[in-house]
């Protein structure tokens, strides 16, 4: 397998999502951390690697790959096992839209960048800050249940991790950092709890990358 070099942050649910991946998919890596709050991601040498400023970016052997579920698909086509599409083409879909409904509409919506805007830009406080990014992981999580409830059975698809699982497990994280309220969501919850006993989940935790730090 090609060298393999991820542009990482401890908290980012893309970077977070692109570990579980990887490790799921037995891949070693070397990870670079990009210190997203101490604005690190925009400085000419980050930006070389990756012109959005965004982590994360996979470097596979100098060639460099961003966006998390574009990552995740190149992975599925390079490393087929463990799968983590099923092989049915409806089913993909289904387990696609699961994890853009986190990828698309809800992460975005509460990632540092978002966040650090409505503070400087709208003058936002920090109990203003935790209601934005519960409306919209609650909104996420809404309709997640639902589709677990149709779908999921240990993970949210089925009983294999998928993509979809890749996509819960850090807005999991999110939401326990935001307060969210979980009564609603009971399959959401077990499937974290799944997800959370699994090595390949439990290994990319942000609380154990080496950049991780005592803040909010």
């Amino acid at each position: 397998m090609a060298t393999l070099k991820l542009y990482d942050y401890w908290r980012s649910g893309a970077a977070y999502r692109t570990r579980i991946a990887l490790n799921l998919k037995g891949l070693a890596y070397v990870s670079e951390a990009v210190n997203l709050r101490a604005m690190d991601q925009r400085s000419p040498e980050y930006l070389k690697v990756n012109p959005q400023g965004l982590t994360p970016a996979l470097v596979v052997d100098g060639r460099v790959l961003t966006q998390s579920l574009a990552i995740l698909e190149w992975l599925e086509e390079t490393v087929p096992a463990p799968a983590l599409l099923p092989r049915d083409p409806f089913d993909r879909s289904v387990v696609r839209a699961m994890a853009e409904v986190v990828a698309c509409d809800v992460h975005p919506l509460n990632n540092v960048r978002v966040l650090r805007a409505l503070k400087q830009d709208f003058g936002a406080e920090e109990s203003q800050l935790n209601l934005w990014a519960r409306r919209w992981i609650t909104a996420g999580f809404d309709a997640l249940e639902t589709m677990i409830e149709r779908h999921g059975g240990r993970h949210a698809f089925g009983d294999s991790p998928t993509f979809a699982d890749c996509a819960l497990a850090p807005q999991l994280y999110s939401a326990d950092r935001f307060e969210v309220n979980m009564t609603a969501y009971p399959r959401i919850s077990q499937v974290g709890r799944n997800c959370a006993a699994l090595q390949a989940f439990a290994d990319a935790h942000p609380d154990l990358r080496p950049d991780a730090v005592a803040t909010p």
